[in-house]
């Protein structure tokens, strides 16, 4: 793979590839496949559920590491049987949440296949010079945080599969944030141009895996305390995962985990645009990743999230 070592300052192994352009700025590519049947389902999601979550879903990359985004390119795989209606529903959720973050679509492509429906997502945004999060940088000592709330994605779609769509305020968190999650790009920024986080990634896989990625991205470890871990208000019907194990596997939230070194503790504010933000551990220099049970039990916490290799 030939590779430009003069502009190329970040590539595979992160949220994104980071790409020098000049003028102060770097430009962040990134791209997400969903596929009908992995990622969505037809029965389930809606066309505009799916263009919108879609888009989403390439936009945490960039918010991870505190860009702005700027650009998408769209490129449908579609069957026979796909109507305009649904086409043309899919592209307002998409362009619903391009209209909220001011992103443009400048191109894309569309193919009839055999199969089901892909919809592929190139985004690109853009970082000042040596202002890129990245998984790397987490030492130990440094506190760990995470934004809003863990698990309502995957409570949303097991409500969904269940349907259990009742009129509960904490029932419809659950399924809008499914259906319909908000990247924190805001949030990324923020972080970014304070200098305040010394690693992020975000919360696509579940946090035990993410957190792994960034554990194993910076060379270091980590505890949490799973009463500090922000869970749905409301649980599975019974026989379903409890909350925390939602939380901690779950995957798709989207939300930002962090690192913060201690001398910058005292500039994190408990919330941010609504949004709030949990200390939830902190790095330590094992390699081990631990969770501090709510009896002060101390156990491994397995990385349980998605594994894109893992033989299902």
């Amino acid at each position: 793979m030939a590779k430009d070592k003069g502009r190329l300052k970040l590539g595979i192994g992160d949220d994104a590839a980071l790409v020098e352009v000049g003028r102060g700025n770097q430009v962040i590519l990134t791209t997400d496949l969903s596929i009908e049947g992995v990622h969505f389902l037809r029965g389930l999601h809606t066309p505009r559920a799916v263009g919108h979550r879609a888009l989403a879903r390439a936009l945490s990359d960039i918010a991870a590491m505190g860009g702005t985004p700027r650009f998408a390119l769209i490129s449908l795989a579609i069957s026979s049987r796909t109507t305009r209606s649904w086409l043309e529903d899919l592209y307002g959720g998409f362009l619903g949440l391009a209209k909220q973050l001011r992103v443009a679509l400048v191109g894309g492509d569309t193919a009839v296949v055999s199969g089901g429906v892909s919809v592929d997502i190139v985004a690109v945004g853009e970082v000042p010079r040596g202002r890129a999060l990245r998984r790397s940088g987490a030492r130990a000592g440094d506190q760990l945080f995470v934004s809003g709330t863990l698990g309502r994605s995957a409570l949303g779609f097991s409500l969904l599969r269940a349907g259990r769509a009742r009129k509960a305020a904490s029932v419809k968190a659950a399924l809008r944030a499914h259906l319909y999650p908000e990247p924190r790009c805001a949030l990324g920024r923020y972080l970014s141009e304070r200098r305040l986080a010394s690693a992020c990634i975000d919360v696509s896989d579940g946090l035990s895996t993410d957190l792994a990625h960034l554990g194993d991205s910076s060379g270091v470890g980590a505890r949490i305390w799973a009463s500090r871990i922000p869970v749905p208000e409301t649980s599975l019907p019974r026989g379903g995962n409890s909350p925390l194990q939602l939380a901690l596997h779950g995957g798709e939230d989207y939300e930002l985990l962090f690192a913060v070194p201690p001398d910058k503790l005292s500039r994190i504010p408990r919330a941010f645009r609504g949004v709030a933000l949990h200390r939830i551990g902190e790095i330590s220099r094992s390699r081990k990743l631990t969770l501090i049970r709510s009896d002060g039990k101390i156990i491994p916490l397995v990385s349980a999230g998605h594994d894109h290799f893992r033989k299902h």
